[in-house]
């Protein structure tokens, strides 16, 4: 699989990432075996970076990727982790000593002595803007407690000023054919600065993969559930902020786009990987088969005009009003 540069790390990744959200919590019930079958059938099928984070299971994502790599020495795979979501999302709790704790529990959940990448897991707006801030994740460079350091961001607003940091090596954010406003300033603001930009929640909660009509009935721990509207965190984490019958409608609309041959999960992760900036996409998986089929996509050939013209369409016609004004 095509590998490009994570922005001023210097480090690689696979166009097509993983994602591992769902192999820790919010997404249902998964054990760790499945999960372990999930990670050897992306990494087989040419996926070298997984993103991860301390919250995720409280930790149980962290220690299944080690669990894994452990068992596959052969293979090299960038893990990006995230912290600061277990605690109270205060500024306060921003500062150095915390860091160096929750570097040290992820480090002891994943295994190693230095994180390839860690990012911020969408702090208070006013984290990114605070000096010391940026000075503290300097020093766990300086520290070799992580190789570089990113954000993970919910506004447009908050990934420029995270671009404008020197030292800030990625921003991970929504971008999807649900989730276009990042193509406007982040993304040319991201190739001017050399930043890279890793996309999440490429498929909007599964809604991309046309897999869903307007009674479908999710878990009741699974996140398209319990956060709809935003009563456990950022509303556009869940089905990318659109209204669920809003975006069971459009995406059946997005679905009829797909090529011959191809899935509209694919359709939807190779418009990504279109998007000039991008340097990863993270779809999550809970199948083995839904891992190679998301890797797959690396490798379909460029979109038509007319198919990248009726995807914008739909944007614009279906869901830009929801969404636009928001993130």
């Amino acid at each position: 699989m095509d590998e490009r540069v994570i922005g001023r790390s210097g480090q690689w990744a696979s166009v097509v990432g993983l994602g591992t959200w769902q192999l820790g919590a919010d997404w249902g019930d998964v054990d760790e075996k499945d999960a372990l079958t999930v990670l050897e059938a992306a990494a087989e099928s040419g996926v070298t970076f997984f993103d991860t984070a301390d919250v995720y299971g409280d930790g149980r994502s962290e220690q299944t990727i080690a669990t894994f790599l452990r068992s596959r020495p052969d293979l090299h795979v960038l893990v990006a982790t995230k912290m600061g979501r277990r605690v109270e999302q205060v500024p306060e709790n921003y500062i150095l000593d915390n860091f160096r704790a929750w570097n040290d529990r992820s480090r002891r959940n994943l295994g190693v002595d230095r994180i390839d990448l860690v990012q911020l897991h969408c702090p208070p707006t006013a984290v990114y803007s605070s000096d010391a801030v940026f000075d503290a994740l300097d020093t766990l460079v300086e520290e070799e407690r992580v190789a570089a350091y990113g954000v993970s961001v919910e506004t447009c607003a908050q990934a420029l000023t995270a671009i404008a940091r020197p030292n800030v090596a990625s921003v991970q954010i929504i971008l999807n054919p649900f989730r276009m406003k990042p193509l406007r300033e982040v993304l040319p603001a991201a190739r001017e600065a050399g930043v890279g930009i890793i996309a999440r929640v490429p498929l909007a909660s599964g809604l991309l993969s046309g897999k869903y009509a307007k009674d479908t009935v999710f878990a009741a721990n699974d996140h398209r559930t319990f956060n709809r509207h935003g009563e456990a965190f950022d509303q556009g984490e869940t089905f990318s902020g659109v209204d669920y019958g809003t975006g069971v409608e459009a995406a059946a609309e997005f679905a009829a786009l797909a090529p011959q041959g191809w899935t509209p999960a694919q359709l939807a992760l190779r418009w990504i990987i279109e998007q000039d900036g991008v340097t990863t996409v993270i779809p999550g998986a809970r199948t083995p088969e839904q891992a190679r089929a998301n890797a797959a996509a690396a490798k379909l050939p460029p979109l038509p005009a007319k198919t990248l013209t009726a995807i914008r369409d739909l944007y614009e016609r279906s869901i830009e009003q929801q969404v636009g004004h928001r993130w």
